[in-house]
Formats: structure tokens, C-alpha cells, sequence
């Protein structure tokens, strides 16, 4: 009886890719993609649709906006014509000054959640460039903060004015329709960029909300208390430039009453805070190449 002839082992399996990476003596048959800026920008957009914090801190926002503005609408409406003369738009001043709160902490949580949780060791290894990253979550952030401020702006807008007319006040001009919803809503997504920048500095959610709403209401409040006549400058310049101040100027026409009778006007605060989050923006990113993640 003749013994079995001995099986040869099967030869390596040869692999080939046109586009993979090439190592001596293999070939990989995954192809290598070239990341850009726009994968970021699809991660980021996951990210801020699929966690819940984005829909509470919106959807509280838009029910301030337009809760706050219809009430106020309303008890306007049925009081005396104390607007008298006057645009109705500057009634949607009150719920945006609220909601901003939201857009604050969304804008904090965008950034400072993933270190908090862990979650940023992982963005960084799918995503090495540290720079991109954040730009991503910045441009990502800006266009959702500023559809939703637009969209809940507008509507309230066009609310009172719906609701005011034939009560004495005039009809909005161009420019102020345009100050009223495209302003105000690019001021509110500034601010909330501003607060993801000041979270990537801090990385810590509770603190950086605390610094935020401080910027936003503790120069009234110390304002309020200063009543030596040698401090009226210094008081005069904190109720002119808070936030708050800042928020009314789009509001504000030729002859109205706003909280800042002087100081920035027109679109000056969307550039004074446009420089502002330039300047956190770039420490968040030089802090954030040194900084281990």
C-alpha cells in the first residue's frame, strides 16, 4: 500500500489594490483615502444632530424666543400704544435675551462634553489635525445656531408686527428688518462660538457656562452699584458695551429708546464681537497643539 504524497501548503495570497498603501511584500487591498476638511465637517454634523443635549438646549431656546415674544406681543396688544411711533420688532428683544443662555451652553457642550466624557481621544485619533477639528465644530456650530436663531427671530418678528398693526407704531424699514433677524441672529451665533471657544480653553462644561453668563450679565449688575460720580465713565462704558446693551442696538432706531443711549451703533457690536471670538479662537487653538488630549 503506498503512503500518502505530502500536501503542499497553499501559497500566500497575493493582494492588490490600485489606489492602497504599498509596504515591501504586501499590498493593502483597503484604499487609502485622503482626509480633508469636509470629513470633519460630516463628523461634527453627526455628533451635534445625535446627542440630546442639542435638541433641550434648542428646543428651550426656541420656546423662549417665541414663547417670550408672543406674551410680550400679546400684552402689548392689549394695553395702551406705549409703542406709539416706534417699531414693533424691539418686543423680540426680551426671549432672545433668555434663549441666548441656550445657545451659551450648547456652544460650551460642543467642546468641553468630550473631554469630560473621553470622547476626544477618540476624535483626535480618527482625526489627527487638531486645528481641523475645531474649525470643524465651529462652522458646524455657527450655521446651526444661526438657522435656528433666524428662523425663531423672524417668526417673531413678523408676529408683532402682525399683531401691532393699526396700534400706532410704524412700519419696520429694510434695514430694519435686516438688523432685526440676519443681525441679531449672526450676533447670537457669534456669542455661542465665542462660548465653544471659551469651553476648548476651560475643558470643563460647568466652568466655562459659569464665565459666559458671568461676560453676559455681571457688567450691569457691578454697573448698578456704582453710584460715585468719579465712576460714571467707567459705569456709562459697562452699560454701553454688555451684552445685553449690545443685543438692543439692533433693535434700535434713530430716536428710540435702547439701554445704550451712546456708545456702539448700528452693526458695530457684530464686529466688536467678531473680534472678540477671533482672538479666543486663536488661543483655543494654540492652547490645543501644546495640550495633551
Amino acid at each position: 500500500m503506498s503512503s500518502p504524497q505530502p500536501q503542499m501548503p497553499p501559497a500566500a495570497p497575493t493582494w492588490e489594490a490600485a489606489h492602497g498603501s504599498s509596504y515591501p511584500g504586501y499590498t493593502s487591498p483597503i484604499p487609502v483615502v485622503r482626509t480633508h476638511l469636509g470629513h470633519a465637517l460630516a463628523s461634527e454634523w453627526t455628533k451635534i444632530r445625535s446627542v440630546r443635549s442639542t435638541m433641550w438646549t434648542l428646543g428651550v431656546f426656541v420656546l423662549l424666543v417665541i414663547g417670550i415674544g408672543t406674551l410680550t406681543g400679546v400684552v402689548v396688544a392689549n394695553s395702551d400704544p406705549a409703542l406709539s411711533g416706534e417699531s414693533p420688532l424691539g418686543l423680540g428683544f426680551f426671549g432672545l435675551l433668555l434663549g441666548s443662555m441656550c445657545i451659551i451652553t450648547l456652544g460650551v457642550l460642543t467642546t468641553a462634553s468630550e473631554y469630560g466624557t473621553g470622547m476626544v481621544r477618540t476624535t483626535m485619533v480618527a482625526c489627527p489635525s487638531r486645528g481641523r477639528v475645531l474649525a470643524a465644530k465651529g462652522i458646524v456650530f455657527f450655521l446651526v445656531a444661526f438657522a435656528v436663531t433666524l428662523v425663531s427671530a423672524s417668526l417673531v418678528a413678523f408676529l408683532h408686527v402682525a399683531m401691532l398693526e393699526g396700534q400706532g407704531t410704524k412700519d419696520p424699514s429694510g434695514g430694519e428688518w435686516l438688523r432685526g433677524t440676519v443681525g441679531i441672529s449672526a450676533y447670537v451665533a457669534l456669542l455661542g462660538l465665542l462660548s465653544l471657544a471659551i469651553g476648548s480653553i476651560i475643558r470643563h462644561s460647568a466652568g466655562a457656562i459659569t464665565i459666559m453668563i458671568g461676560a453676559v450679565l455681571a457688567p450691569l449688575v457691578i454697573a448698578l452699584f456704582m453710584f460715585s460720580e468719579s465712576l460714571r465713565g467707567v459705569r456709562d462704558a459697562l452699560f454701553e458695551y454688555s451684552i445685553p446693551s449690545q443685543l438692543s442696538v439692533f433693535y434700535s432706531t434713530p430716536g428710540s429708546n435702547s439701554l445704550s443711549s451712546s456708545g456702539p451703533s448700528g452693526w458695530d457690536p457684530l464686529w466688536i464681537l467678531l473680534g472678540a471670538t477671533a482672538v479666543a479662537f486663536a488661543a483655543a487653538f494654540a492652547l490645543l497643539e501644546k495640550r495633551d488630549v
